[in-house]
């Protein structure tokens, strides 16, 4: 077995094609994610997320309130996320 010999240009060629491949791994896989973003009073956000669960469960589709915020007029901004299909 010989040992190659390879320029810093091949190296950092080389590099560059794994670091774009990750990225679009990446990228891909954000993008599977559906997002749902309401803004709703206090009550009716939790019967939203609620129905949510019910339509999406957690073990099926990782279901999940991603982000949530309460507004200065005291409505609920949250996002919902999940995957697009169960196994």
């Amino acid at each position: 077995m010989g040992f190659e010999r390879k320029s810093p240009a091949d190296v950092a060629r080389s590099l560059g094609e794994r670091s774009k491949s990750f990225s679009r791994a990446k990228q891909a896989q954000a993008e599977s994610w559906r997002r749902e973003t309401f803004t709703l009073e206090r009550e009716p956000a939790r019967e939203k997320a609620r129905e949510f669960y019910a339509r999406f469960p957690k073990a099926a589709y990782m279901t999940e309130v991603e982000a949530w915020r309460e507004l200065a007029d005291g409505r609920i901004e949250f996002t919902m996320r999940r995957l697009p299909t169960a196994d």
